[in-house]
C-alpha cells in the first residue's frame, strides 16, 4: 500500500510556493529563475515539484500558446494556518494551550513578543459577552 499523500508542504515545495506567491503566475523557467540567486534548481526538478503542488491542490495552470503558467490557488495565509493546525493536531494533541506554552516556554521570546501577544490575548472577543450581547437584542 503506498504511503498516504501529505497535505503538507515540503521544504522544496515550500520554496516553490514563495515564488509564485511573490510572483504570481509564471512558467517554469521563470520559476527556476527567480531560485538561482538562493537555491539553484534543475528545470526537471522545478517542473516535478510544481506538478507535484498541482496534485495537492496549492498551484494550478493554463496554457498560453505550448507554455504552461502556474499560479498558486492557496494563499500564502491559508497554507499557514493549514501547516500550525497541522503541527497542533500532530504535536500538542489539538491544544492550543499546549502549543502557546510550549512558544512561550521558549527562551528566545522577548519582551516585545510576550507584550504583543498579552495584547492579542486581550483583545479576543470573549464568546459570554458576544453571547449576553445577542440575547439582549
Amino acid at each position: 500500500m503506498p504511503p498516504k499523500r501529505s497535505i503538507t508542504l515540503t521544504e522544496a515545495e515550500l520554496r516553490l510556493m514563495k515564488v509564485l506567491w511573490e510572483r504570481g503566475e509564471s512558467g517554469v523557467a521563470e520559476v527556476v529563475a527567480a531560485l538561482s540567486d538562493t537555491t539553484p534548481l534543475a528545470y526537471t526538478s522545478v517542473l516535478t515539484t510544481i506538478r507535484i503542488l498541482e496534485k495537492k491542490g496549492y498551484v494550478r495552470h493554463r496554457q498560453e500558446g505550448r507554455a504552461f503558467l502556474y499560479s498558486p490557488c492557496v494563499a500564502e495565509r491559508e497554507a499557514g494556518i493549514s501547516e500550525v493546525r497541522h503541527v497542533l493536531n500532530r504535536f500538542f494533541g489539538n491544544s492550543r494551550e499546549r502549543l502557546l506554552l510550549s512558544l512561550l516556554g521558549d527562551d528566545e521570546v522577548t519582551p516585545e513578543e510576550l507584550q504583543r501577544l498579552k495584547e492579542a490575548i486581550a483583545n479576543v472577543p470573549d464568546e459570554d459577552a458576544q453571547e449576553n450581547e445577542g440575547e439582549e437584542q
